[in-house]
């Protein structure tokens, strides 16, 4: 895997703060900011923040971060981007009080699968992981401090579309979420879909 440099990232939706303290990047939200596209809620908003950079058709990435989930929606993660409604974003998110790893996958219409998060996760740094091979993105997670990566979706998504990919937050409800993103890296995908 290669770190990515933030500088070789640009951004979509730049928040109100940004800065990299000790090789780490602290990023602020903006108020009421999100990506969804329609299902259920019917709205389409396009505004949450993203910094990012190329991703090939035959790669993954991987995003490390904490953060002080406290309203509602408030989310951080990795996400990749083909268009508007070409994209898919996962992380962790605070919904209904309790923090769940995400993913949503957009593919013209959003949709949103969520998983409990283990309660010794809660606090800690975690990584996500998204692998991009053939017609599909693997997406796993693992807590920093553990070395077992965690199955939590496989989601189709067109092989032959230019992607950008990087770190990705949001705060639906409100503004001012922090979040500390680690280092970023780029490598290989993953060789299998299940370990064995």
């Amino acid at each position: 895997m290669r770190t990515i440099a933030w500088d070789e990232m640009s951004w979509l939706n730049e928040p109100p703060a940004a800065t990299v303290e000790a090789e780490e990047l602290v990023v602020r939200t903006g108020r009421n900011t999100d990506f969804w596209h329609r299902t259920a809620y019917g709205f389409i908003h396009d505004d949450g923040h993203l910094l990012a950079l190329p991703l090939p058709a035959e790669a993954a990435i991987e995003v490390t971060f904490r953060a002080d989930f406290e309203a509602q929606f408030d989310q951080a993660g990795l996400m990749l981007r083909a268009a508007p409604d070409l994209w898919l974003k996962t992380g962790v998110e605070l919904s209904d009080g309790e923090l769940f790893a995400s993913v949503v996958a957009t593919t013209g219409m959003s949709d949103w699968s969520v998983s409990p998060l283990p309660e010794h996760a809660i606090g800690h740094a975690l990584t996500f992981r998204a692998s991009r091979k053939g017609d599909a993105v693997t997406v796993r997670y693992r807590i920093a401090e553990e070395q077992r990566w965690r199955l939590l979706r496989v989601a189709y998504f067109p092989p032959d579309v230019d992607v950008v990919a990087g770190p990705m937050t949001c705060s639906p409800t409100r503004d001012g979420l922090s979040v500390r993103f680690g280092p970023v890296l780029v490598g290989s995908p993953d060789a299998h879909l299940h370990e064995g």
